[in-house]
């Protein structure tokens, strides 16, 4: 992944566990980018990748619904949640899990 969503214009850094202030939606857009393409990669049908690659894809779907940043927040906590909860060595081969992690938390203003 090229860009780094996380530095983008509008990232909060208050550094609270609840980032209602302002969420940088474009940020967003681009890591659900470069999470679909790196999760493409991986062949494998495991219950973990799976579950992953569902929350990729509500969250795809909040964005375009013009959904609330509370929503759009949860969704990102609850995927940075499963990375740092994976095992599985084929994820972790496909998927830089602590840039996504890191970037995630820039995003929430958790960093």
């Amino acid at each position: 992944m090229s860009n780094d969503p996380g530095k983008e214009k509008g990232t909060t850094n208050a550094g609270s566990e609840k980032a209602d202030a302002s969420i940088d939606l474009e940020a967003v857009a681009t890591l659900i980018a470069a999470l679909e393409q790196d999760l493409a990669k991986v062949s494998s049908g495991s219950k973990d990748i799976q579950e992953l690659r569902d929350e990729v894809e509500e969250l795809r779907q909040l964005l375009h619904s013009r959904a609330e940043e509370e929503g759009v927040a949860e969704k990102l906590h609850t995927i940075k949640g499963k990375f740092e909860k994976t095992r599985s060595p084929l994820l972790l081969e496909a998927i830089r899990e602590g840039q996504y992690i890191a970037i995630i938390g820039r995003i929430l203003g958790l960093s």
